[in-house]
């Protein structure tokens, strides 16, 4: 089973990574499952243009077959203002409408405070909704008192994000592959095809 994290964070060092790289490391306990860490700051990805994502090429392409290969992913973003991040929406947009269909996804958010805490539901929750992915119930957030030193310090947060790892990684074995009604085709084309 491949387990993908995706980070949708800017920063470097970055709490997002240290939350998620703490859920990527439970997963990888299990059985046959081979994880890796998706950090979207190291990526050169092309601004989504509205083409057909067949069509796109090089880094761009390189993730998408990533995540269209994960058979479960963790999906983890600082949320400003409310939201996720630019990074993270523009993977979503090249993505085809297929490519999650089924999959079950953690997801996992950092803030300064608990302001943005309900972005999860808000923003997170219907974009994987939208995708036909299963969201898989106990999402985390974390915000920046559970960290000292470069390191996620708190226990509860910690013990959260091994119960998502292990959500995810059991409903991804148990789960059959059931995505829901198909979306309407909604054709892609670029701005020079309008």
């Amino acid at each position: 089973m491949e387990l993908l994290a995706i980070s949708g964070s800017p920063s470097s060092p970055s709490k997002t990574v240290l939350a998620l790289s703490v859920a990527l490391a439970r997963g990888g306990e299990h059985e046959d499952v081979h994880t890796d860490l998706f950090d979207l700051r190291e990526q050169e990805l092309v601004f989504s243009d509205g083409r057909d994502p067949a069509d796109y090429t090089g880094a761009t392409r390189d993730a998408i077959d990533r995540v269209v290969a994960a058979d479960a992913l963790l999906v983890g973003t600082p949320m400003y203002r409310g939201g996720y991040t630019g990074r993270l929406k523009n993977l979503f947009d090249v993505l085809p409408n297929d490519a999650l269909a089924g999959k079950p996804i953690g997801l996992v958010a950092t803030g300064g405070t608990d302001h943005h805490f309900l972005a999860l539901e808000h923003e997170l929750k219907p974009l994987v909704g939208f995708f036909r992915a299963w969201a898989v119930p106990g999402a985390v957030y974390a915000n920046n008192t559970h960290f000292s030193g470069g390191e996620l310090t708190d226990d509860g947060v910690r013990g959260r994000l091994h119960d998502l790892a292990d959500a995810v990684v059991t409903f991804a074995r148990h789960m059959p592959v059931v995505a829901g009604p198909a979306a309407p085709d909604i054709p892609r084309r670029s701005a020079a095809e309008s």
